[in-house]
């Protein structure tokens, strides 16, 4: 049995990678799955939160919205 789509049920979606979408970020993609779209975006700032600092804590901090 097809899907509406014409896809046979075990066929994925078409899948594409549109990089540098958003020249503004560091690094950035565009992801396209059949009609579904999403736009990651990385920005790199030296540094970590002041709260790592003062309790001496090693290494970098990672954020995601």
């Amino acid at each position: 049995m097809a899907r509406f789509d014409g896809r046979a049920p075990d066929q994925v979606r078409p899948v594409s990678f549109e990089v540098g979408i958003a020249p503004q970020a560091t690094g950035s993609v565009l992801v396209a799955m059949g009609y579904t779209r999403v736009i990651c975006g990385v920005m790199v700032e030296e540094g970590v939160p002041r709260w790592m600092k003062e309790q001496g804590v090693t290494g970098g901090w990672l954020t995601a919205e």
